[in-house]
């Protein structure tokens, strides 16, 4: 089993850092609504993933992309994504 990091932009230009062990039934639930954060905005599509050996690992990553998600360094990535 692998755990994915992930990304996610929505039609109102916000994002969503995350990680999880099923990333296509992860991001369904964001667009049925079903996450708390996300349910605000609409048709979320996955811009950048990347897979992890155990969850500790994705979770590192998770935070330290959140460190940075106004920063330059977090807009770079959005830019190589897309």
């Amino acid at each position: 089993m692998f755990f994915t990091f992930y990304i996610i932009k929505c039609d109102e230009g916000r994002y969503y850092i995350g990680q999880t062990s099923d990333i296509e039934k992860r991001l369904k639930s964001h667009n049925e609504g079903l996450s708390r954060w996300t349910k605000s905005f609409h048709n979320w599509s996955l811009i950048h993933n990347e897979e992890y050996k155990t969850r500790k690992e994705a979770l590192v990553r998770e935070k330290y992309l959140k460190s940075l998600k106004n920063g330059n360094a977090f807009k770079k990535i959005i830019n190589d994504a897309g």
